[in-house]
């Protein structure tokens, strides 16, 4: 767990002046408060943090407010991260490789490592698939470059198949929770909260969670520029997550009636994704880099990604006093 104290004073003692080897603080000057803009979907932690507010504290201190922009799902978001549209947002494992593997300009900055079981394969009303091994030749639906497909992947790699054995058919979730309905896919690999709203729907099965395969890591990204120029900024946001996240733990009850109320996703559904996650932010571990590495190396096996990449090179540090 991130210890607000000892983060915030590596940041300042990295690029504050010293005299005498303590920080010298001078007052912000009077302006208008810079603009920290922050991605999010529709669960999660950041949608708590967002309801509670703690962030736009934590930053007025620094001279910053917060603006809130809204995405479907992860690369949409990491693309604009990228472009400088936001600063910081959160996703699962697999958009932020395919973003580095295009020279996107973002680097890891927390992470929530085994969030939880809240994803899946989904099998519509009718399916006589039984086994993963079943999908070969079938169309599976994932969001391109989501952690869905790097669960797709997985799963195939369990059952023995290669991606070349299934029909992919890559939709964002509300396109494929359409075709869900209508049963025109074979098998869905999505998250929650649409994978705690379609699980229910009546006829459906659950094929595979991913538990049954690997926990999955989410991650919170931060504009590299953002991360270079803002280290103060970024630590103080991530070290308010923290805070939310512990508050999640305590309140699960609470975390469901506000994610559904900011979401629109039923309270039952809600709560089944609330109570499968673990709500725990830390720095980037080492284990989390080796498990991100060895998603990489999957989806370059597979030719997903153009390029080898190594993760490590985009994992930030809070730079030291002598770094």
């Amino acid at each position: 767990m991130i210890d607000r104290r000892s983060l915030l004073a590596a940041a300042l003692a990295a690029t504050l002046p010293v005299a005498g080897g303590a920080p010298l603080l001078s007052p912000l000057p009077a302006r208008a408060a810079e603009e920290f803009r922050i991605g999010y979907q529709k669960n999660g932690i950041l949608v708590v943090a967002k309801q509670q507010g703690v962030i736009e504290e934590r930053l007025a201190r620094l001279g910053h407010s917060v603006r809130w922009v809204e995405f479907s799902f992860g690369p949409p978001l990491l693309e604009a991260l990228s472009l400088g549209g936001v600063d910081f947002g959160q996703t699962g494992d697999a958009p932020p490789i395919f973003a580095q593997a295009a020279g996107a300009n973002l680097v890891y900055a927390a992470a929530q490592e085994a969030g939880g079981s809240g994803a899946g394969i989904l099998l519509p009303a009718g399916s006589k698939i039984e086994s993963l091994r079943d999908l070969k030749g079938r169309r599976v639906a994932f969001a391109k470059a989501s952690s869905a497909h790097n669960l797709t992947l997985a799963a195939l790699e369990k059952a023995g198949l290669t991606y070349a054995d299934i029909e992919p058919v890559t939709l964002a979730p509300a396109d494929a929770a359409a075709a869900f309905s209508r049963g025109s896919i074979d098998a869905w690999t999505i998250w929650d909260p649409y994978f705690a709203i379609a699980e229910v729907q009546p006829g459906a099965r659950v094929l595979v969670r991913s538990t049954d395969i690997a926990r999955p890591n989410n991650f919170f990204l931060a504009n590299r520029g953002t991360a270079e120029t803002k280290p103060i900024v970024l630590a103080e946001v991530i070290d308010a997550l923290a805070g939310v996240a512990r508050w999640c733990e305590a309140n699960r009850g609470e975390v469901a009636a506000i994610l559904s109320k900011g979401t629109g996703v039923p309270l039952p559904a809600t709560r089944r994704a609330v109570d499968r996650t673990d709500y725990v932010i830390g720095p980037m571990s080492p284990a989390a880099a080796v498990e991100q590495q060895r998603i990489a190396d999957r989806f370059h096996a597979a030719g997903l990604i153009p390029r080898p990449i190594r993760v490590a090179d985009a994992v930030w540090t809070l730079p030291s006093r002598n770094g």
